[in-house]
């Protein structure tokens, strides 16, 4: 947990660097200790999971002692010392109330997954699995925006704390923009190349039939998803974390999960993303109103500020 709190602290203060020094420190060496300790290479012993529970442990260990080294080094933008170390607990109710929005986002985004997943099981394994492989692609070419969203979440709180809200908005919006156009081309070159990018990770003839449909039609609502993730952490890096995670509840648990419930029951699994296209498109409206809906109540919370 360390690991990533530091590592969290270290991006809100703006050096994103240390971040993921520090990340590919401690995964590098889990990379080079799990082949060794799994397998036995070299004079290491053979120890299967437990090998790879203890490299887990050590490259993570290493990593939290690099980020505890430059956090009372002086080296970075954070500078811890032994006075700073005092319980303050209106700070950690804070924290704790900031938080439990931020859970609530992951727990509803967890929820619809497993209730989504549930669904697709009534509709045919073949259903899964290529509902399964299209995911893995799209949790991969979504990484740069995660990493986009992050910095205008940071840039947000900077701006704010500072007095600027001006920038706060300017910089989300900016944000929101630039995500837009990363996902558009990254839907305009996998939408049509769906077949060939499914056929790299499964020779599977039921993954490839349904794979690929999968894939085109969450991609289609990617220009939408690209305003609806950056204005999500803006609040977010504003210390509103309850009003996204209502936005969530609303978009995906009662119309994403409904819709898909809805449809599992009138058609058959190879007829289903074809359907379910169309109620992308109806969904991507309503995400758009929902991003509509933040803009307004984003532009409300920075007037008061002003």
């Amino acid at each position: 947990m360390l690991l990533f709190a530091i590592n969290a602290i270290y991006r809100g203060a703006g050096d994103a660097n240390i971040a993921i020094r520090t990340l590919i420190l401690a995964n590098g060496i889990n990379i080079i200790l799990d082949p060794r300790l799994i397998m036995g290479y070299l004079f290491f012993p053979k120890l299967g999971l437990t090998g790879a529970a203890i490299a887990t442990c050590i490259g993570r260990r290493i990593g939290v002692l690099y980020q505890i080294y430059h956090l009372v080094s002086g080296a970075s933008v954070i500078n811890i010392r032994w006075g700073h170390l005092k319980i303050k607990w209106p700070k950690i109710h804070k924290i704790l109330n900031i938080s439990a929005g931020g859970a609530g986002q992951h727990l509803i985004a967890s929820a619809s997954f497993i209730f989504l997943v549930w669904i697709l099981t009534a509709l045919g394994s073949e259903t899964v699995a290529g509902y399964t492989v299209a995911w893995k692609v799209l949790y991969f070419t979504i990484l740069p925006s995660w990493g986009i969203a992050m910095a205008g979440a940071a840039l947000v709180g900077q701006n704010l704390g500072v007095k600027k809200p001006d920038h706060a908005e300017e910089s989300a919006w900016m944000a929101a923009r630039s995500n837009m156009y990363i996902l558009f081309i990254l839907s305009v070159i996998f939408i049509p190349l769906a077949r060939q990018v499914i056929n790299i990770f499964s020779n599977d003839p039921d993954v490839i039939k349904q794979g690929p449909l999968a894939l085109q039609n969450i991609l289609s609502g990617y220009v939408f998803y690209a305003y609806e993730m950056i204005i999500g952490q803006a609040f977010n890096g504003a210390g509103d974390t309850y009003t996204p995670t209502l936005l969530n509840f609303h978009s995906i648990l009662d119309h994403t999960d409904s819709f898909g419930l809805w449809i599992s029951k009138l058609y058959q699994p190879n007829g289903y993303w074809s359907i379910y296209f169309c109620c992308c498109q109806l969904l991507n409206l309503g995400d758009y109103g929902d991003c509509y809906f933040q803009k307004r109540e984003m532009e409300r919370g920075l007037g008061m500020i002003k």
